[in-house]
């Protein structure tokens, strides 16, 4: 199993730095989704999971006030950095480093956790969203947009097919293993946070597309795919001649996604959660 706190601290979460607004603009509008169905109010306290380069966080901020507070918190100091950065001009905004699923909260100090693709990578799922109902005030609730199955998410599975023969895949988990397609199964989803305690369990599906290449050049789409996308991973520590062909390969399939404007895009399939704290 990934050491969740070693990964993001390393390689990955200085390529998150890195790609901050890129990845940003990628995967706003599934936390646009996620925030709508929040409802935040002025003046709620809100703990926002794996906040990453504080993207969410701000959004917060900006919905609860001058009167009410939200802490970002995340396992890398990489990511954290950039976030206190972004969140300089927020008074009623900081940040925390620690993991979720074991950080103490004084009880009832939130109304909301909110989470933005940050709750997937849990050991234990149920116990660390049982932890985490302890940090609710009574009525609180929990609101998170997480990937829906592997096989439903073409924005992934299209690059990774194409560069396979290239760079191999990665090697396959259980389907419970933590990871970004962790929660792709619904039912198991409303079984972690009805076996945390949870009710009012609600999953709604929320698909869109992820365009690459927006100024309608093929060779930026691909530099984009590979920057940004799953393969990412896949090309770190390659050698030059595997980087080319396994770009090459990206560019062989992707005209087939071509939109009129030029841009490629890939489907993408997400689940927008949401929970109370009492049944």
């Amino acid at each position: 199993m990934i050491d969740q706190s070693a990964y993001w601290n390393g390689d990955a979460g200085e390529r998150w730095v890195r790609e901050q607004a890129g990845l940003d603009e990628m995967l706003r509008p599934f936390g646009a989704a996620a925030l709508e169905a929040a409802r935040v109010t002025p003046d709620e306290a809100v703990l926002d999971l794996g906040c990453g380069c504080g993207d969410t966080s701000l959004a917060l901020a900006t919905l609860v006030g001058p009167h009410g507070r939200v802490v970002g918190l995340d396992v890398s100091a990489r990511m954290l950095k950039r976030a206190k950065e972004r969140g300089a001009g927020f008074p009623n905004l900081s940040f925390k480093e620690g993991d979720a699923s074991s950080e103490p909260f004084a009880p009832g100090a939130f109304d909301l956790l909110f989470s933005r693709f940050g709750v997937m990578f849990f050991a234990d799922a149920t116990c660390a969203f049982a932890h985490l109902r302890g940090a609710l005030r009574q009525n609180g609730r929990v609101v998170f947009a997480c990937w829906r199955s592997l096989a439903e998410n073409p924005w992934a599975v299209v690059p990774a097919d194409a560069v396979a023969d290239v760079l191999g895949r990665s090697d396959p988990q259980p389907d419970d293993a933590p990871g970004p397609f962790s929660f792709g199964d619904g039912a198991r989803v409303r079984q972690i946070l009805e076996g945390a305690g949870f009710g009012h369990v609600n999953l709604r599906s929320f698909e869109t597309t992820i365009a690459f290449g927006a100024s309608g050049s093929v060779d930026d789409a691909v530099n984009e795919i590979a920057r940004l996308g799953p393969v990412a991973r896949l090309l770190v520590d390659r050698d030059e001649v595997s980087v080319a062909r396994a770009l090459a390969a990206i560019k062989a399939v992707i005209p087939a996604y071509r939109s009129a404007q030029g841009a490629v895009r890939l489907s993408a399939a997400a689940w927008i959660v949401t929970a109370a704290s009492a049944a």
